[in-house]
């Protein structure tokens, strides 16, 4: 770790701002562009990857003295002064992105830790923290009860899946969490913050007779799916944030706490100064208002729809709310 006297002297540890990747999957919309004021050309939006250190999606800063440099760079520069000591790797050990789904996404599952090591492939639990939707969307996440390989492998067979998948109201607001191993598919006119382990290996069981753009069906993934899938999972629910004692005006909630990230809320009424150790970064995502974001002397003025990196390094940054309804989440490593 670098002296801290360094770090400030050099002002190399400062809020981050990176360049969204975008991605154009067939059953992506429109939202995020429109949603968030984003000046983009017309077209499909289906996800916006916020931070993320994947080769099929690098990261960029857009800000500072590090400005034009990836995420990976950065790390290799910084280390666990940017990560924190919490993850032990050299990697950034999340992506975070935003998914606009105007159409249904296929019917899917991940592999956790253990089926990953086991199976091959990369482990991949995620949250989805629900921004927008209409009053009759929905997402499916794991399977009803009493349903067990057999009688999956038949609904699959007869392109009733439908009938064993646990479906769920999107509600805005609340958080849907899906382990590694958990069955799953966002429904149409959903608009999500995911946070996920950083992993790419998706094995699609169904996409409901959907053709691709060449007029092919899709490829689906059902030998390995059926390897991790947990059948022991219990169906899961949408999860209310759980409000948090405050010492000040501003109102605190928890979104998720679970053994790769926990996820908070603040509502913010005043300045908030937040103070944490070294042990991770913190992400924030603004999801209305406007608000400023100051660390180590660099100032933010963050928007809805805005993602910002807080290295481990910096120790503490201030909130300040600059509308009546700044509203932001803040994602780290547990």
């Amino acid at each position: 770790m670098k002296d801290k006297e360094t770090i400030n002297m050099t002002k190399e540890i400062y809020p981050l701002l990176l360049q969204p990747i975008y991605k154009d999957y067939l059953w992506g919309g429109s939202r995020i562009p429109e949603k968030f004021n984003r000046d983009l050309e017309p077209g499909i939006y289906a996800e916006s990857w916020e931070v993320s250190d994947r080769p099929e999606g690098m990261s960029i800063i857009t800000n500072g003295k590090h400005k034009y440099q990836s995420l990976q760079e950065l790390i290799a520069v910084l280390g666990s002064d940017l990560i924190g000591t919490a993850a032990e790797t050299e990697v950034f050990p999340l992506l975070i992105k935003l998914i606009d789904a105007k159409q249904r996404l296929s019917v899917q599952v991940h592999p956790n830790d253990k089926q990953a090591a086991k199976y091959g492939g990369e482990a991949k639990t995620e949250m989805w923290y629900v921004l927008d939707a209409e009053p009759e969307s929905k997402v499916f996440a794991g399977l009803t009860r009493g349903t067990n390989k057999k009688t999956f492998e038949e609904a699959l067979e007869n392109e009733q899946l439908e009938n064993v998948l646990q479906s769920i109201k999107a509600v805005p607001g609340e958080c849907i969490y899906i382990p590694g191993g958990l069955v799953h598919a966002i429904g149409e006119d959903c608009l999500l913050l995911e946070v996920q382990q950083n992993s790419n290996t998706t094995y699609r069981v169904y996409d409901w007779g959907r053709i691709d753009t060449n007029g092919l069906p899709r490829e689906l993934h059902v030998k390995n799916a059926m390897q991790v899938i947990n059948w022991r999972d219990k169906p899961t629910t949408g999860q209310q944030p759980k409000r948090l004692e405050s010492d000040n005006a501003n109102i605190k909630w928890e979104i998720l706490d679970c053994p790769f990230f926990k996820i908070k809320r603040f509502d913010l009424n005043e300045t908030e100064i937040i103070k944490y150790d070294n042990s991770s970064f913190h992400a924030l995502f603004t999801i209305k208002g406007t608000l400023a974001i100051e660390g180590n002397g660099t100032e933010i003025h963050s928007t809805p729809g805005m993602s910002c990196l807080l290295p481990a390094a910096l120790d503490e940054y201030t909130l300040i709310p600059l509308t009546d309804d700044a509203s932001v989440i803040q994602i780290s490593m547990t």
